[in-house]
């Protein structure tokens, strides 16, 4: 009866240099040198509705917190555990939200993941977009077969993105993320999830 055999050693990390881009977005590199980068990590952590729907372990507050955020995100990246974008306007280069390849485990070949938006960009299908072209980076780019996504339940508006995307609702994974703003308190997470071998969802 054969065995399967399994190692701690992932493939070495590769990160292709090409920007994903289409539907008017471009999704580059994060900079925590680029002090506009840093502004609007900071705007973004601070905006209510992020806070509402995201948890993350340590508050931005400030400009150095954002800095040193940013440069946890490129060091990750570095190790090849994550690929944090920030999505941008094609012709103007303004920074509109974020979309991150997180997680990335290469042996097993899955990752997770994650996109914000800024207020004025909601509404107009950027995060819909930007997690279309990061789901097809991945696939074709890191050669992932599975990635995964949660979100907190009764964020329909995630809920109605994810499924555009192809990402098929797999069931609620019960007390799974903290509760906005604490630390105490538990909530439930939708989980969804494509395969690379799933069929294109259909898109315009």
């Amino acid at each position: 009866m054969a065995t399967m055999a399994f190692t701690d050693e992932q493939p070495a990390a590769r990160r292709p240099d090409a920007a994903p881009h289409g539907h008017g977005l471009r999704l580059d590199r994060w900079d925590p040198d680029a002090e506009a980068h840093v502004e609007a990590w900071l705007r973004a952590r601070s905006d209510p509705d992020f806070r509402r729907w995201n948890t993350p372990l340590v508050l931005v507050t400030d400009l150095a917190g954002a800095r040193a955020s940013l440069a946890g995100q490129q060091k990750r990246a570095a190790d090849g555990t994550c690929e944090p974008f920030r999505v941008t306007d094609a012709e103007s280069g303004t920074t509109l939200g974020h979309v991150g390849v997180n997680m990335i485990d290469r042996t097993f070949r899955t990752a997770r993941v994650g996109y914000w938006v800024f207020p004025e960009a909601r509404g107009r299908r950027v995060a819909t977009h930007a997690l279309a072209l990061a789901t097809d980076w991945a696939f074709t780019e890191l050669g992932l077969h599975r990635l995964e996504l949660g979100h907190a339940l009764g964020h329909d508006a995630s809920c109605r993105t994810a499924l555009t995307c192809g990402y098929g609702y797999e069931g609620t994974l019960r007390g799974a993320m903290f509760e906005a703003g604490r630390k105490d308190a538990f909530r439930d997470v939708h989980l969804h999830a494509r395969l690379s071998t799933d069929p294109a969802p259909a898109r315009g």
